[in-house]
Formats: C-alpha cells, sequence, structure tokens
C-alpha cells in the first residue's frame, strides 16, 4: 500500500474492533469475520485497525497470516496486540514479544500496567521493575523497526491513588521510544471534567504524545474521548457500534462524526464520511446483531421525526430540528406517520413515498384523521411504512389499491392422539375476473395461510416468486377482555432489493396476521410495478 493514501500522522483513528469489541458478551468472531470487519474498516478510512493478540490464540495468528496474504490496505496500518514482557525476563527472549514481531505488524500496541496496586498484586512484580519491563520491550521493538503504542491500564484509577508513578509509567514508554501513551479508563468510570483535568495535568508534566481509551461504563465513553482531545489528546482508540466488554467502548462512528463535522478535524480521507452508516450496519450484520435504530449518526430513527410540531418546522427548513445534514454520514431523513401526525408530516411523507398530494388540504385532513383514528384503535404507521402508503395511495385516489378481492380464508390447526399438530388454510379470492381456490399446510397457521396466499396468485402475479416474509412480530395491546386482547402484528417482508413492513390490528392473532399479510403482498406487487386491477 501506497504511503500517499495514509491521512497525515498529525491525529489518529485508532479502531480496535477486533480485540476489545470482540470481548462483548455475544459477539464470536471468527477469522473470516475478522478479515470482513477489517476491510470494511479499512474502506471507512480509519487509520489504524488493531487485530488482535497474535500468539496468545491461534484464530489471532492465523487473522494476521491471513491479512498480510488477502488484504491490501489502502488506508488503515494493521496493529498487533500484546504485554510487555514477563517480570524477571528480556523482551528479546520474551516468546510473547516474538510472536509481536512473527505476526509482520508494523505497527505494535503493548499493554502496561500503570496503577501500583495492579503491579503489585497482578503482576506480583515491584514498581521499577514494571518500569523496565516498558522501557525494554518498547527499546526492542523500536530496534526492529516497529512503531509502537503503549495503552497504560487501569491509568485513570492509578492516577488517582498514586499520580506520580502514574506519569512514570507514561514518561518510560515514551523516553523508551513509543510515538503514543494511551490512557486507559479500563473500569469506564470516569466523567468528562475529570478526564480533562488528568490529560491536561500528564500532557503538561510528561510532554508525551497522549491517546485516549475509554470504556463506556458511565455512557460518557465518546464525551470523556472528546474531553481528551479537548484536552490535547491526537490519539483517539473505538470500535465499531461502541461494542466492547461489559456495556462497550468508545463508539468509533460518532467519534469520528464529531471530530469531522464538530471539530473540523480532517481523519478520513476525503469524501468517506460518507459510507459510515454503510459501514456500521455491514460491520452490525458480520457480528451477527442487529444494527441499533437509535444510534447516533447512523441509527434508522437517528433523523427520523414523528411530532406534528417537528414536522412543521423541518417542511420549512430542515434544519431546524437536524444537527446535521443526514447525508453527510451517509443516512437519510424519514418522516414517521403517528397519531402525533399533522398535516405536516403527511405532506413530507407523501413528498418522501414520491405521492404528489398537490396541496390538496382536504385530502391532507382525510389522512391525517384516518391515521389517527386506525392508530387509536391499534395500528401503528411509523413501523409500518408499507402500509402507510397504502392508506395514503387509497385516500388519495379514492379507492383501495387492489390486485385481488378476497372472498374467505380460513385456517385450521388439529391437534392429533400421538402429539403431533397439522395446520391448514385454504383461501378462497378473485383475481383477474378469476375465481381461485388454494389450499395449503404449514408450520402454524399464518405461516400455512401465507402459503396458501401464494399459491393463490403465484400463477397470475409471478412477480410474487421473488417475495418472502422475513420478520414477524406480535404483540398484545392493553385492554380489559383477557384472551380477546387486541393483537397489533407486525411482518417484514423482502424481494431481495429491500423490505417493507405491514401492519394488521384485530382480535385475534390469525386475522390480524391476515391483514398484514395481505399488505404486504399487494405492496409487494406495487414494488414489482404490476399495474392494479381494474
Amino acid at each position: 500500500m501506497s504511503e500517499t493514501s495514509r491521512l497525515d500522522d498529525s491525529f489518529h483513528v485508532f479502531d480496535t474492533t477486533l480485540r476489545d469489541g470482540a470481548q462483548r458478551e455475544g459477539i464470536n468472531l471468527t477469522v473470516a469475520d475478522k478479515l470482513a470487519i477489517a476491510r470494511h474498516l479499512d474502506d471507512f478510512g480509519v487509520g489504524f485497525i488493531e487485530g488482535g493478540w497474535p500468539g496468545a490464540n491461534p484464530r489471532d495468528t492465523e487473522f494476521f497470516a491471513r491479512a498480510r496474504q488477502e488484504i491490501e490496505f489502502r488506508h488503515a496500518q494493521l496493529v498487533a496486540f500484546g504485554a510487555t514482557r514477563r517480570a524477571g525476563a528480556k523482551a528479546a527472549d520474551d516468546p510473547q514479544v516474538k510472536a509481536l514481531l512473527d505476526s509482520g505488524a508494523e505497527v505494535i500496541t503493548l499493554v502496561a500496567k500503570s496503577h501500583d496496586r495492579h503491579v503489585e498484586l497482578a503482576l506480583r512484580t515491584t514498581l521499577e521493575e514494571n518500569l523496565e519491563m516498558v522501557r525494554d520491550t518498547v527499546s526492542h521493538l523500536r530496534a526492529q523497526g516497529r512503531r509502537v503504542f503503549v495503552d497504560c491500564e487501569h491509568f485513570f484509577d492509578g492516577y488517582r491513588a498514586n499520580p506520580e508513578y502514574a506519569k512514570s509509567v507514561v514518561r518510560a514508554a515514551s523516553e523508551a521510544g513509543a510515538d503514543v501513551v494511551i490512557l486507559c479508563d479500563t473500569n469506564g468510570g470516569m466523567l468528562p471534567a475529570q478526564i480533562h483535568a488528568v490529560v491536561s495535568t500528564v500532557l503538561a508534566d510528561t510532554g508525551a504524545r497522549l491517546g485516549i481509551h475509554a470504556q463506556d461504563d458511565t455512557g460518557c465513553a465518546v464525551a470523556n474521548t472528546l474531553a481528551a482531545v479537548d484536552a490535547g489528546a491526537t490519539h483517539v482508540q473505538c470500535t465499531a457500534n461502541g461494542y466492547g466488554e461489559r456495556v462497550g467502548n468508545a463508539n468509533l462512528f460518532p467519534v469520528v462524526a464529531a471530530l469531522e463535522l464538530k471539530y473540523g478535524k480532517k481523519v478520513l480521507p476525503e469524501g468517506h464520511l460518507r459510507e459510515m452508516t454503510r459501514i456500521s450496519h455491514a460491520i452490525a450484520e458480520v457480528v451477527n446483531l442487529t444494527p441499533s435504530t437509535h444510534q447516533p449518526y447512523v441509527g434508522l430513527s437517528a433523523f427520523a421525526h414523528k411530532a406534528g410540531l417537528h414536522a412543521s418546522a423541518i417542511k420549512v427548513d430542515p434544519d431546524l430540528y437536524q444537527h446535521i445534514d443526514p447525508e453527510q454520514v451517509g443516512n437519510t431523513m424519514r418522516m414517521l406517520v403517528s397519531d402525533m401526525a399533522g398535516r405536516a408530516s403527511i405532506e413530507l411523507k407523501g413528498k418522501e413515498l414520491g405521492i404528489d398530494l398537490g396541496g390538496d388540504r382536504e385530502l391532507v385532513g382525510r389522512v391525517v384523521e384516518r391515521v389517527k383514528e386506525r392508530e387509536l384503535k391499534g395500528y401503528t404507521y411509523e413501523a409500518a411504512d408499507a402500509s402507510f402508503e397504502l392508506l395514503l395511495r387509497a385516500e388519495a385516489e379514492g379507492r383501495p389499491l387492489k390486485y385481488f378481492d378476497v372472498e374467505s380464508w380460513r385456517a385450521i390447526v388439529e391437534d392429533r392422539p400421538d402429539g403431533t399438530h397439522a395446520n391448514e388454510a385454504t383461501v378462497k379470492l378473485w383475481a383477474k375476473s378469476e375465481r381461485i381456490v388454494a389450499t395449503a399446510e404449514g408450520n402454524g397457521p399464518v405461516n400455512a395461510l401465507d402459503r396458501a396466499l401464494r399459491v393463490a396468485l403465484e400463477r397470475i402475479y409471478p412477480q410474487l416468486a421473488a417475495i418472502e416474509l422475513v420478520d414477524y412480530k406480535v404483540r398484545i395491546l392493553e385492554g380489559r377482555h383477557g384472551t380477546s386482547s387486541t393483537t397489533r402484528v407486525l411482518i417484514s417482508t423482502s424481494d431481495g432489493k429491500g423490505e417493507w413492513s405491514t401492519v394488521g390490528v384485530a382480535e385475534n392473532v390469525i386475522a390480524a396476521s391476515w391483514q398484514a399479510l395481505e399488505d404486504a403482498y399487494t405492496y409487494g406487487l406495487l414494488r414489482a410495478g404490476v399495474e392494479p386491477a381494474q
């Protein structure tokens, strides 16, 4: 990789998703997963990607070997993580230090103890020997041509207990040749003002180049990271989507967005900030975690507006209720339709869906009242855009959008003496002047209905072959009727190119599911460009 594709060295964005982020409960990365995430992070344009601890486990050792062969990094440098040499040994003879060199990584991060109690109780050595471990390991790696960063573990707790010793670890690392010394809030208990005060003092007293590594146990990891930058830190360590042990680490994406858009720092290659939402979601898919809808900047709801007052203002100027243009981070503004919606919400949502309401105040008023009336019964349109679009089109055109007319449907659940179950559904409908009766079995009554509807329609509408149900949610709404309480069903459907959601509400789950299924198939045919039946 050519050096010209990298940003200058004045400020570092250092990602540790593959090591620290992988410690999150529920994440278990394969080597293939780590390679995929490394590619995404390089595409995003971070400066450094910490790949793991080679020599500590076979998976990380294999990752570094394969990364050298399989990935041509365009923007990032791959970093190996390890510890200072053992007490009483020499760095040149330490197998773990040798494994770091064997990884082939150009940059090595060493973790060092900076809390005096950890030195004495965990390492079981003297404070002076710990300093020598730092000096010896950093000097040895530098002599081998490696760039070295040093993570001062538990720094802020150590500084509180013994500030002079904590600072002596920073000096030892810096004087031995470490390019950056990172102050780690390992327990995540610090607050922004405390971070700022300590970083400012350590910077003034040591003259070392400082970085920050913040855990999110107080919910302040991003704020703590930015407070450290305010105090003079020029190296930030983060993880994608804030993944990490316990409640996680400083989230890479809001940190980078703040640095670029609020601080005016150029920390990504030109144009790469617009890839942020895509990269965030892609990494979430690799780790098999649903992307957080309410994550700052990149969440689905980050620029979603529900209140009618907000919508009225946004209609005049989107900046009135948005701190940035969503397109800057690859996201989009969304208008949510609910019983809180006013005329402006409906007009903006219609524009978003490509439906020209033509300034028809009477039409918009009818839609507003229709939404409020149906949401009172339990419908929710903010989570079911497709059902809302069908409602809006029906009001705008004076009649529902129809591809088929249902004569009747039924679902049968049979319990057999041997303990097995049978689920069968029959659908009778009219499509293109043809009466169709279809029966199908399924894994449950709703699945049987879905299959029967598909059997009935696919011959006439072959476009439905590409459509499949991908998610199904049921909620029993509050009521005083016990088992006859109102049920709401949300169905997500995909045609391989996109997804849409539909809603149904009824006194039983099967009837509510049928409504959502009808809308799902109707909307699927609309997306496919099929002309409605006349």
